[in-house]
């Protein structure tokens, strides 16, 4: 039976969980950026996982990290990897994008239908980054988020990268919630029609991306030792306002009350992913949309 959807406003910093250290992958996309932003402005340490991680903010330990390696990632996750090191070469690039949600494309300054997440695409470049100043020690992830896409689809790469993750997060007895796409919800008013399938929300351009989504969501259902939960964000994502205030489903598109689009600002998503790391539910496909202030 279908769980009801609920109206959320993030939680005042005293209500909220102990200090955790978050490990997440994809660290420099639009909607991993943000993660790590509303993660550390709540009081946690983050393990910032990418190709050129960033640093300067004292809890964040950037490291770069390959994440088709699966004993790199085991060891980045478990904290034994230098601050600012590579663990193994990284193959990953990402394009940045506002856009849609559920292609889960990302490409700066463009805004295109159908996006969420942070778009990652495979190169074979091998980095280091310059090992931060000021960063704490690596500490072992109490969870994980994994955020990245692939434009133009590259469905391999996807499945590969959240099979690593599910398998070094389940050696180390870790959640893990992959942000994925809007392509892997079912269809208002028809449950029996996918997102990925439905042109009023995904356009021919991105349906190759919209099943990578499903296929990565399939993959998780896969995986029978990790504990995950997918989080698929509305059928548009872009930078915006930070409102603290978003409405929850499970594995149904929402729209908004106050337009009828299906949007959420990559702000507030990130929200919603603290949220939900801070103080899990038993769902294991949610989803989120843009709740007005009134």
């Amino acid at each position: 039976m279908p769980v009801p959807e609920r109206v959320v406003t993030a939680a005042p910093p005293a209500a909220r969980s102990a200090r955790m250290t978050i490990a997440v992958l994809g660290a420099t996309g639009m909607v991993g950026s943000r993660v790590i932003a509303e993660s550390v402005a709540r009081g946690h340490r983050v393990l910032a996982l990418s190709r050129k991680p960033g640093g300067g903010d004292p809890n964040v330990t950037p490291v770069a990290v390959d994440v088709g390696d699966p004993e790199a990632v085991h060891e980045a996750l478990a904290g034994t990897t230098a601050p600012g090191t590579a663990a193994a070469g990284v193959t990953a690039t990402g394009t940045t994008a506002t856009g849609t949600a559920a292609a889960g494309v990302t490409a700066t300054g463009t805004t295109a239908p159908g996006t969420a997440a942070a778009g990652v695409t495979a190169t074979g470049t091998t980095a280091t980054a310059a090992p931060a100043t000021g960063t704490t020690p690596p500490r072992p992830a109490d969870a994980v988020i994994l955020s990245v896409r692939t434009f133009p689809a590259d469905r391999e790469f996807l499945v590969g990268a959240t099979r690593t993750v599910l398998d070094a997060a389940a050696r180390l007895g870790v959640r893990v919630l992959v942000i994925g796409g809007a392509g892997a919800l079912r269809s208002p008013g028809d449950p029996d029609l996918l997102v990925a399938d439905n042109r009023a929300y995904v356009p021919d351009e991105y349906r190759a991306v919209a099943l990578a989504g499903t296929a990565q969501l399939r993959t998780c259902e896969a995986h029978a030792d990790a504990d995950w939960v997918y989080l698929s964000p509305p059928a548009e994502l872009e930078p915006g306002e930070r409102t603290g205030r978003y409405r929850r489903g499970t594995d149904t598109l929402l729209t908004a009350s106050d337009d009828g689009r299906s949007w959420i600002s990559a702000e507030d998503l990130a929200v919603a992913v603290v949220d939900e790391v801070e103080n899990p539910g038993t769902e294991r496909h949610i989803t989120v949309v843009h709740r007005p202030s009134t």
